[in-house]
Order: structure tokens, then C-alpha cells, then sequence
């Protein structure tokens, strides 16, 4: 790129350009398969924060962070504790992300509703506010940040920024900057206070931190549409301007054709759901590897090497070689890899705990497994490669598809739901919660939600 497109791509005024390609959006102006897939992703929020909430670094946040503060403005999800609504959407956030088990989009680079839903639940619990209100700020802070995503490119992830954590603190902020009524200039003032505040760094991966980047995010965002409706100044330029989030985290120039590209459409339409433990990544190797044990009912023992074939990108991202605790295995394609090839459920919690990532079977079969560079490949495919006893098994698989049928993917969420929510609430209260998530834009208060999570 030249010195005058360079200059002419940063000249773009990207955040005004993406305040006005969002800020007008309507819930009853979305087409149905939309809003469906925001009920999709309140529902599947909550049952991954419920189960998220007995997690030890929940504990810790409760602990160290509500406890000593005392506040009450807006309830835990999945505990009796209230909080100040920045710290409920800490916690919140952090919890749902826990377990690394919530939706993605690979627009954004990241996980789209673990910044935003807690930001606009804490808002919507200590104001009152309606359930479709908060789907119709779901639906802005997801078009947001997808936009966002698109706009800056996949370098910002690659030298090992992670969006869910940066480019989720602004989709925080713009739900809710909707949700205040916030003009033009507060808008603007908003995501310069969330550019300022963004941050996670892909080294966290495996550990605590990654969580916690997604509860930043949300309490970040939020704190940046409450600063901006006092007043609190910014920059409002603060994705194009020199030394700004673009150039400084991307070292990218923001383009127009990427807002003029998705003009008009939806994209949360294209959010990718998890039915694997474990980051996203894994998911195409895993299925392959399910796929050739369906198919071959190849013998674990008879196995002498294994190849996963992947874009060189997953390198940087879950490739940690040798994993000792069950947040590391998440990261690991050999380990899950190889626990797919063993018939492990990688849908159940109990699969990635310390003690099964570091079992022998495990353990033996992942040595045996070689990740594989292929250039060529998209980040969400994976070719798996068995060979066993003199015979090689190969199987395909790309996990990044959103889902066509609509009906499937609300009875699939559902399941996982049950499944997360209710050893925790009791089966009644679970199906109440599941059945007041997917209703969410009739709850005349969206506090009926967190009530429900604080059952059984």
C-alpha cells in the first residue's frame, strides 16, 4: 500500500462510520433469522455463565472484588450476591467465559455476546429495563464489534491481541451507549473511552486472564457509556486517528469498503455456536477425528501417528504442545485431538479437568499426534490424517458454517443448556430459565433472567 492510500484509508472517519452504520438499527426492523439467533445467544449465555459461576475464578471475583464493595445494584448470575453494575459485569462476563464454551464469530475475531450481555444485563438489572430492550442492544454491540473486526483484520489477533477482549470493549460500550439514549457525540465519546480502555493479550491463553479479558470488556464498555453520559470527554476519532486503536493494535488503515460491504446486513445471523469445551479452533479437528472413529471404529492402541493439518495461524493460538491443567487441554490440539480419537465426550466439563487432560490414555495418544502446517486451509478447517496398522484414515471438517437450519440450532442450544444449567438450578428451573431466554423480547423486565439464574 502506498503512502497516499495509507494516508487517504486513515483519513476515513472509521468511528463515526461505524456509529452510523449501527446506531440506527431496530429490533422490529431485523429479519426474523436475526433476532432469532439474539434469543440463540441469551440463551446460551446464560447457561454457560450459570455453570460458569461455580468456577474457582468466579470465586475469587466474588471474594476479592463484591464482597468488600457491598453494592446491590445488580445481580450475579447463578449466585445470591449483587454487586455495583460495573463489577456485576465483571463477574458476569468473566464466569460465562470460564469454561470457554460461548459463542464466536469469525467477523470479529472473537466471542461476541460474552462482552456485550453482561454489560446490558447489569444496565438493564439496577434500571428496569425490558427484555426486548436488551436484545435490541445485544443485536447493536454484536453488529459493532463484527464490524469492527472486519474493519481493522486478522493482524490485530495474529500479533496476539485478543478481540474478545478489545474489540468486545467496544461492543460493550455501543449496547450500552443505546441503552442511555446516547446522541451522536456520545457515541462517539463512548467508544473513544472503550478504544483508551482495550485490552487482552493471547499469552492469558490457558489461563484465568483469558476470562477475564471478556469480563473487562464488559465492565469497560459499560463504564464507558455511563462516563460518556456525564460528560466524560474522549477521542472521538479514536480507531482512525494517528497513534489510535487501528494503527497502535492493528497496525492497520481502517478501509470504507468494509462498512459499504456489510451495509444493510445482520452479521450476528453468522454467530457460531460451541458444542466442544474448547477453543473454537479445535472444533474442525475434533470433528474430523469423531468422524474416523464413526466411520473406521479405528483401535486407539493401534494407532501409530496421527496428523492435524491446520492453518498456520492455530499455532499462536491452542497449540500448547504438552498440557497439564484442564484450561490448557482447551488450548491443546493434540490433546483434543486425541481425546475425540479416544471417544471422549468433549461436550462434557468433565473432560477437560486436570485429571483427565494429564491420563495416561490421554497422554499416550497425544504423543503419537503431529500438528501440521497447511497454508492453504481456512482457519475454521482441519484435515485429520490416521494411520493404523499399515492402513491411513483421513477425514475433513470446517466448523465455519453458521448453522442454515435455524429450528436445529434453538433444540441443539437447548440441550447444551440443559446440560450446563441444570445440575446447578434443578430441571424446572432450568427449562423456566431456557424458556424465558428464548422469550426474552416479551419479559416486560430483563431482571426476570438473573432471578431465574439464582433458582433451585
Amino acid at each position: 500500500m502506498s503512502t497516499s492510500e495509507t494516508q487517504e484509508n486513515f483519513a476515513f472517519a472509521a468511528t463515526l462510520g461505524l456509529v452510523r452504520a449501527v446506531r440506527a438499527m431496530r429490533w422490529e426492523q431485523a429479519p426474523e433469522d436475526a433476532r432469532e439467533v439474539a434469543r440463540h445467544c441469551i440463551l446460551d449465555f446464560l447457561g454457560v455463565a450459570v455453570a460458569g459461576s461455580r468456577e474457582p475464578l468466579t470465586e475469587i471475583l466474588v471474594n476479592e472484588i463484591v464482597k468488600p464493595e457491598g453494592s446491590s445494584q445488580a445481580g450475579l448470575i447463578g449466585r445470591m450476591q449483587r454487586a455495583s453494575r460495573l463489577s456485576a459485569a465483571l463477574v458476569n462476563g468473566a464466569a460465562a467465559h470460564a469454561l470457554d464454551f460461548d459463542d464466536t464469530h469469525t467477523a470479529m475475531g472473537g466471542h461476541p455476546s460474552v462482552p456485550v450481555i453482561p454489560a446490558v444485563l447489569a444496565l438493564a438489572d439496577s434500571a428496569g429495563l425490558s427484555g426486548r430492550e436488551v436484545l435490541e442492544a445485544l443485536l447493536i454491540g454484536i453488529e459493532l464489534e463484527c464490524r469492527l473486526g472486519a474493519l481493522i483484520g486478522a493482524q490485530h489477533y495474529a500479533i496476539g491481541f485478543h478481540s474478545t477482549g478489545t474489540v468486545g470493549t467496544f461492543g460493550a460500550a455501543a449496547a450500552c451507549a443505546h441503552l442511555l439514549r446516547l446522541d451522536e457525540d456520545g457515541w462517539l465519546r463512548a467508544l473513544g473511552l472503550a478504544g483508551t480502555q482495550a485490552a487482552g493479550l493471547k499469552s492469558g491463553f490457558g489461563t484465568m486472564a483469558k476470562p477475564l479479558h471478556a469480563g473487562r470488556a464488559a465492565s469497560n464498555g459499560l463504564f464507558s457509556a455511563l462516563a460518556a453520559r456525564g460528560g466524560y470527554t474522549s477521542n472521538p476519532e479514536i480507531i482512525e486517528t494517528a497513534q489510535g486503536f487501528a494503527a497502535t493494535l492493528a497496525g492497520a488503515a481502517p478501509s470504507r469498503e468494509v462498512l459499504d460491504r456489510f451495509a444493510g446486513r445482520f452479521l450476528i445471523r453468522d454467530t457460531l455456536f460451541k458444542y466442544h469445551a474448547s477453543c473454537y479452533l479445535t472444533h474442525a479437528p475434533i470433528n474430523a477425528a469423531l468422524q474416523i472413529r464413526a466411520e473406521h471404529n479405528v483401535d486407539p492402541k493401534s494407532i501409530d501417528e496421527v496428523e492435524v493439518r491446520v492453518h498456520p495461524a492455530l499455532f499462536g493460538v491452542c497449540n500448547i504442545q504438552e498440557p497439564k491443567t484442564g484450561l490448557e487441554g482447551k488450548f491443546s490440539l493434540r490433546a483434543t485431538t486425541a481425546m475425540a480419537l479416544l471417544g471422549e465426550d468433549t461436550g462434557n466439563l468433565e473432560t477437560f479437568t486436570d485429571a483427565k487432560v494429564t491420563d495416561a490414555r490421554v497422554v499416550s495418544l497425544r504423543d503419537r499426534i503431529r500438528v501440521v502446517r497447511a497454508e492453504k486451509t481456512p482457519t475454521t478447517s482441519a484435515t485429520v490424517v490416521v494411520k493404523s496398522n499399515g492402513r491411513v484414515f483421513q477425514a475433513e471438517s470446517d466448523s465455519g458454517q453458521p448453522a442454515s437450519d435455524l429450528v436445529a440450532q434453538r433444540e441443539n442450544l437447548t440441550r447444551k443448556f440443559m446440560t450446563l444449567a441444570a445440575p446447578i438450578l434443578g430441571r424446572r428451573d432450568a427449562e423456566a430459565l431456557a424458556s424465558a431466554a428464548l422469550h426474552a423480547d416479551q419479559l416486560a423486565t430483563a431482571s426476570k433472567l438473573i432471578d431465574l439464574t439464582q433458582a433451585g
